[in-house]
């Protein structure tokens, strides 16, 4: 028998909720089952596996992202829009360190195709027309940014700027000037 109110979605939330707390790495379906104080097996009427609630995660925390930096992008353009995502990934890493970590995880190509993370694309790349990139300039620009981005973010949540002087916030500010002023001004091949 299906116990009432679990669902795919409800536990992807809490899975969610639960990698916010204890960390992405740690989120199971028996971490998940001892939440819910039900057993284990019962979980697996909504979801197939731990990959298949992680994936649902994921899923999920992209999603959330691509809402965030949608509405955070609206009316802008070139370095406000810039600005206004890069912003958008560390505010909500910082938030949700754990579903930032799940929107990370490796999807399989299907997955990935019909995911949120089609819009990051898009959102990025309407950015980057701002700056009058062609292909494959703009590929590498967005490959650029996510590894800026994800790369400062990461360093900063795991406490690797928070020993020394400038301020990591200074940091971040001159590190996506940097990036304006390098997408104003790209090399050429």
């Amino acid at each position: 028998m299906v116990r009432a109110g679990l669902s795919a979605e409800r536990l992807a939330r809490a899975g969610a909720e639960l990698a916010d707390e204890v960390g992405f790495e740690h989120v199971t379906v028996s971490a998940l089952a001892r939440r819910f104080d039900v057993k284990v097996a019962s979980l697996y009427s909504h979801v197939k596996s731990s990959q298949d609630l992680r994936t649902r995660i994921a899923l999920l925390a992209l999603e959330e992202m691509a809402d965030r930096a949608a509405a955070a992008l609206a009316g802008r353009a070139g370095k406000d829009a810039l600005v206004a995502l890069a912003n958008v990934y560390r505010d909500y890493a910082r938030a949700h360190p754990g579903r930032y970590d799940a929107a990370r995880l490796r999807l399989a190509p299907e997955e990935a195709a019909a995911s949120a993370g089609v819009r990051h694309a898009q959102m990025t790349r309407a950015i980057l027309r701002g700056y009058d990139l062609t292909e494959p300039d703009e590929t590498h620009a967005v490959r650029l940014l996510g590894s800026v981005f994800h790369g400062y973010v990461s360093l900063e949540l795991a406490g690797g700027f928070s020993h020394s002087a400038p301020d990591s916030q200074e940091s971040w500010t001159r590190t996506l000037d940097a990036l304006d002023s390098l997408l104003r001004n790209w090399p050429a091949p």
